[in-house]
């Protein structure tokens, strides 16, 4: 029997609530939107096997759920981890979770955000007014666009080395997790900074927000391979993909 991600057939992986209106419906669209987005990027970069996806539609984009496959222990390792990293956004600890390649010459950083006093109407997003709530509508479109963009991004980046090995870190909010705290799957590791092969190039890739909670998106990857990107995808977007699909990472306060 295979195991996917957040114990769930992939049908109700990629399916959407109905409401947004408790935390706890809320924390599991970003779990959900997480795998997601996990699978989707490893599978188009080509880090595991077909058999380690099964297929599914989220509205009308074609995604691939990363599963337990016993013939791929990578694939196997990696489901492990994001149980770890459910336990921790469960918890309100996780801050930042990176997956890099090593010697980093790409690198996915996702960042979370809570509210621990009950739905919090702005997370300072640009493009929503501090006077306006975020509803269910306004979630699922930003979670479908969130996917296209990743789409568009993994399919037009040019290939990565073959001998590329994972790795992931997660860093918490310091003011609310304990000092002996890991979740399982994880070990207490030492906060070196990460040293980037190449010249990198920084993009925010987006961001969804629900009334609980705020996931953004960055990838940072080798200037060298965002050449072959075609620029008038970036520049005009794919079919149903808005303008300014991506742009490059600019100083960020809160970081």
């Amino acid at each position: 029997e295979v195991n996917f991600l957040l114990s769930l057939n992939l049908q109700s992986a990629v399916m959407f609530p109905n409401k947004i209106s408790t935390e706890q419906q809320s924390l599991m669209l970003v779990k959900r939107l997480l795998a997601v987005a996990v699978s989707c990027i490893t599978y188009l970069r080509g880090i595991f096997p077909e058999s380690a996806y099964g297929t599914r539609y989220m509205d009308d984009v074609c995604v691939k759920i990363l599963r337990e496959d016993k013939n791929c222990p990578g694939s196997t390792q990696l489901v492990k981890w994001m149980l770890g990293c459910y336990d921790a956004l469960q918890k309100k600890y996780l801050q930042n979770d990176c997956f890099c390649l090593q010697t980093i010459t790409e690198c996915y950083h996702f960042k979370f955000k809570y509210t621990h006093s009950g739905p919090l109407l702005d997370f300072g997003s640009k493009n929503k007014r501090s006077d306006s709530t975020i509803s269910c509508a306004d979630t699922r479109k930003a979670s479908v666009l969130l996917i296209r963009k990743i789409y568009v991004l993994m399919q037009n980046l040019s290939p990565l080395p073959s001998d590329v090995c994972l790795t992931m870190k997660l860093f918490y909010y310091d003011e609310v997790t304990p000092s002996d705290y890991q979740p399982p799957g994880f070990k207490e590791g030492e906060c070196e900074g990460m040293i980037f092969e190449g010249e990198p190039m920084y993009l925010n890739v987006g961001e969804v927000p629900t009334p609980f909670h705020m996931l953004k998106v960055k990838v940072t990857t080798e200037k060298q391979r965002m050449e072959n990107v075609d620029k008038s995808i970036l520049k005009h977007g794919e079919r149903n993909v808005p303008v300014q699909l991506l742009r490059g990472d600019r100083d960020d306060p809160e970081e």
